[in-house]
């Protein structure tokens, strides 16, 4: 996620150059045919206002709906923080302060709970997690989830289970609640999930594209007779806002793209290992900081 509030020069140029140069070239052809052998030809009056602003109209309604899946995702993080707090404190406080038994279970159901979270953000992003979850687990756990096709919830699973196998360490009534907070954390994964397998409809992402192109290639024709040699300067910079409006749904339509544009899932994977670690009592890492303006 980028933080900066200005943006990276370098960061502009790479995405939004390419298709620039490309309409400032078509914008410097169209003149030229103007000013040499079509002056009457390109003399066409096209509605570019009334397709400019449907444009701008289905752009904007992209966005929002780009915006909408990027601040769930967000959301559904903020909730699986809260939630794994409350499952080390639950775990800490309504487990019986065993000195061996009780302890052990406490512990291994937090650190537990710190390899769910960094599992679910490799998951989500396409990586292997079991090196990122190593530290956390034992030796046999490990070896357990290799091969397992979804391991946060494998994880998940193991804890509820020791959890209902602890006789004597707690009550139900100290289970059943518990559990509703492993209810919690299970809800908000399906809905990570429900939005990294859903993608935008196909309308959504394809004709915002064709129509924008349309745009870009019909604009310096209807101008070309009004701006002269300016054209290719005041297409490009028309369309500049069109096709940063386009940029900016193709940005966040996938929140979990491991891109600078994602929910930022390694700072808060950060955090939560800082808390669990401090609820136990034993020393934890430094937060994720913005590199060069962006956090991950």
């Amino acid at each position: 996620m980028i933080v900066s509030d200005t943006p990276s020069f370098g960061r502009v140029v790479q995405e939004a150059m390419p298709p620039l140069l490309l309409l400032f070239v078509w914008d410097v052809v169209v003149t030229i045919a103007y000013f040499t052998f079509a002056p009457k030809l390109l003399e066409i009056e096209l509605p570019m206002t009334l397709f400019g602003t449907a444009l701008a109209l289905v752009l904007g309604f992209r966005d929002n709906s780009a915006y909408a899946r990027w601040w769930e995702a967000r959301s559904l993080w903020g909730l699986m923080i809260n939630a794994s707090r409350s499952l080390a404190r639950q775990a800490i406080t309504l487990i019986d302060d065993d000195p061996v038994k009780g302890k052990a279970l406490s512990r291994e159901i937090v650190l537990r709970q710190i390899a769910y979270v960094h599992a679910l953000r490799c998951v989500l992003r396409g990586q292997d997690p079991l090196p990122e979850i190593t530290p956390f687990l034992k030796a046999d756990e490990i070896e357990e989830l290799t091969g397992t096709k979804n391991i946060p919830n494998a994880l998940l699973n193991t804890s509820a289970r020791h959890l209902a196998h602890a006789n004597g360490l707690t009550d139900s009534f100290r289970r059943v609640r518990i559990e509703s907070t492993f209810v919690d954390i299970a809800n908000a994964q399906g809905g990570m999930e429900r939005i990294k397998r859903t993608p935008l409809p196909m309308h959504y992402r394809f004709l915002p594209q064709l129509f924008t192109r349309i745009f870009c290639v019909l604009l310096p024709i209807a101008i070309v007779s009004d701006l002269g040699i300016l054209t290719p300067l005041g297409s490009t910079l028309v369309g500049l806002m069109f096709i940063a409006a386009l940029q900016i749904g193709d940005d966040l339509k996938d929140p979990f793209s491991n891109t600078v544009h994602d929910v930022p899932m390694s700072a808060m994977c950060k955090t939560v290992e800082i808390d669990l670690l401090q609820t136990l009592g034993e020393s934890a890492p430094p937060a994720l900081v913005p590199e060069r303006g962006v956090l991950m």
